[in-house]
């Protein structure tokens, strides 16, 4: 048998469960992972409270980013064999915060031996997300990116990806208990809250060239005015408060692609994982607590031993 982290039903973390279930068998084009480690992030507890308004059958797998070994391989499968180190995501119907998982190919990308299985958990989901959303908009070296929302997991990625990969001015607005972080990635700091818009113009009193947005709502509104055209500013959580400022939301492409890119940066070392803390799978319900609350710096992982 195989352990598994679901929720039973939409609503708050008394929903959340282990539960066990045969190991899995992966079918045509798909691998089957024992996990190592597994990313935790905000969409595994909103999407289990219900706010993104789809319903999908219960009890639900979480976790949306794992890294692991290859344990077997179903038909059709070229390229990857049993051993084989992965990082990816898992397909639809079956969870990360889990013993074993199942996944398609074309959504596993090798991990390179230099990055450790905790770092590698940090990337599928946070990293390749903020790699689509820093290459949205062209700029050239030396230009402005603002990051709203630099501490969180998406944002330490984006911050280092425009600051140390891009060569851009980065301007990155966060919690001032994350202001020691985000000026160590290479961005210059303005607190998030009231008056931020103003703290930015400071900043940068002729705007920015595009806007990166990981937090929507007022937030999302307070920053837009810094961007000098309001096509620059891509979000990654509020599609349609930025539209209606003329902004777009992420466009996000296949995950062997932008993960493969950004795994060669941070292989270089140009881009590091942030992981502010690592929990055992038994443990996995505070490392969801911790997200959920929105006080992490960072990454939260959950290891798993098996």
């Amino acid at each position: 048998m195989s352990q598994v982290f679901v929720f039973r039903d939409y609503g708050g973390p008394e929903t959340q469960a282990f539960l066990d279930r045969p190991v899995p068998e992966p079918g045509p084009g798909e691998v089957r992972v024992a996990v190592r480690a597994a990313g935790v992030n905000p969409a595994d507890w909103k999407r289990r409270s219900g706010r993104f308004g789809t319903r999908i059958a219960l009890p639900a797998p979480m976790g949306l980013e794992f890294t692991g070994v290859v344990e077997a391989v179903g038909p059709d499968v070229e390229g990857l064999a049993a051993g084989d180190a992965v990082l990816g995501v898992p397909a639809r119907g079956w969870g990360a915060l889990a013993e074993h998982t199942i996944a398609r190919v074309g959504d596993v990308v090798p991990k390179p031996s230099q990055v450790s299985f905790v770092d590698a958990a940090a990337l599928p989901v946070a990293g390749a997300t903020a790699y689509d959303a820093v290459h949205q908009v062209p700029l050239a070296p030396h230009q402005t990116l603002l990051v709203n929302g630099a501490g969180g997991g998406v944002g330490v990625i984006a911050v280092q990806l425009g600051a140390a990969v891009l060569g851009l001015r980065v301007v990155g607005t966060a919690s001032e208990g994350k202001r020691a972080l985000v000026e160590e990635l290479g961005a210059e700091f303005a607190p998030a809250g009231a008056s931020v818009t103003g703290r930015l113009r400071a900043l940068a009193p002729d705007g920015v060239d595009a806007v990166v947005d990981l937090v929507g709502g007022q937030p999302l509104r307070d920053v837009a005015p810094l961007a000098k055209d309001p096509a620059t500013i891509v979000t990654t959580a509020d599609p349609a408060t930025a539209r209606e400022l003329g902004g777009t939301v992420v466009q996000r492409h296949p995950t062997r692609e932008s993960l493969g890119a950004l795994l060669g940066h941070v292989a270089a070392g140009k881009v590091r994982p942030r992981v502010s803390a690592v929990l055992p799978l038994g443990r996995v319900a505070e490392a969801m607590a911790a997200v959920e609350s929105g006080h992490a710096t960072g990454k939260v992982v959950v290891e798993v031993t098996g």
